[in-house]
């Protein structure tokens, strides 16, 4: 009897330990770190003012974007943010107030003409909540926290499946669409709407080929969340070089061929890591991606996803591009 004493009173003893360390992490503003996926709401006529639409991609469930909240030293809050902006980009300092338990941060715009872009929210049963202010309009957004996407055991794959027909019919054509088939080629004249599969993948190994004239820059989308650079970057090196995963991992070395010139990439997904083999050259090798990248489709991480080309930047062509998806 007295060692079950002593174990409900060592058990007690714990839960109020963890229970205090809980209230001491809230009190610091600390319980917000960690990796976020965002979904901003608004209405259609401030989003038409603002000037965001894009090519239709919106949809009733809001614009997706991502925030990493981390600790810098033993208290200051820092982080990297996601948005329709731009690419990723890191906040100098995420601001805690005690009193109000709110949160706070200002960034910079990147490749829009506006003042600098205002976050404010609030923290409550784990998910976020809060506003942005862009040209005086507050948008509203919500966060909850991005899975893991841990693996406990590789993929068995199926079979493979070739994209690419006459008919696009394996694709949802969007109204500006550029895109079309000449001669078994795959083919983006100008600027237009993006091309998005009409299935859903989770984890898949994905063979392209492909070319670009000078000049040119598109992309392919992974669960039309992830996007692999495709772009006459010459010898440049960057995480939004050619073979990036835009705006978060860099390849290890430029193995582009010059424009005009056909390319392959070699692409493995599975969870959050990725692999990537560009003409044959490994340029990223098992790297976990962080979050969904500027221009995804949704935030839902948790979720198969489609693949999407990219049509809204400038020309490229494709002649093959077959997927090879994970069995469940």
């Amino acid at each position: 009897m007295k060692k079950r004493n002593i174990f409900l009173i060592l058990l007690a003893w714990m839960l109020i330990s963890s229970a205090t360390a809980f209230a001491q992490s809230n009190e610091d503003g600390q319980a917000v770190i960690g990796r976020w996926n965002l979904n901003f709401t608004f209405e259609d006529a401030a989003m038409k003012e603002l000037g965001l639409f894009r090519h239709g991609l919106l949809n009733a469930d809001g614009f997706p974007g991502w925030l990493e909240v981390k600790l810098s030293g033993f208290s200051t809050l820092v982080g990297y943010y996601v948005g329709y902006e731009g690419s990723a980009r890191p906040v100098a300092e995420v601001h805690y107030s005690k009193e109000t338990g709110k949160y706070h941060f200002t960034i910079p715009p990147q490749w829009m003409d506006v003042d600098d872009i205002y976050f404010e929210f609030s923290l409550n049963n784990d998910k976020l909540s809060g506003h942005k202010i862009l040209k005086g309009q507050k948008i509203s957004w919500t966060g909850v926290r991005a899975p893991s996407l841990t693996r406990e055991k590789p993929p068995v794959w199926g079979n493979p499946k070739n994209l690419l027909d006459d008919n696009l019919s394996r694709w949802i054509i969007p109204n500006n669409n550029k895109f079309k088939m000449v001669n078994g080629v795959l083919t983006n004249e100008g600027v237009g709407g993006n091309l998005v599969t009409n299935e859903k993948f989770d984890d898949f190994k994905l063979s392209v080929e492909f070319r670009y004239p000078e000049g040119s820059n598109s992309g392919i989308y992974l669960r039309g969340r992830y996007e692999l650079q495709i772009e006459d970057s010459k010898d440049k090196v960057s995480n939004v070089s050619i073979g990036a995963i835009y705006g978060f991992i860099e390849p290890a070395l430029n193995a582009a061929k010059k424009p005009g010139e056909w390319q392959t990439y070699e692409i493995t997904l599975v969870g959050r890591n990725v692999t990537i083999v560009h003409n044959g050259i490994e340029v990223i090798s098992n790297r976990p991606i962080p979050g969904i990248t500027g221009g995804s489709l949704d935030s839902r991480e948790g979720e198969p996803g489609p693949i999407m080309i990219q049509g809204d930047h400038g020309p490229v062509e494709f002649r093959k591009f077959v997927i090879t998806p994970a069995m469940k």
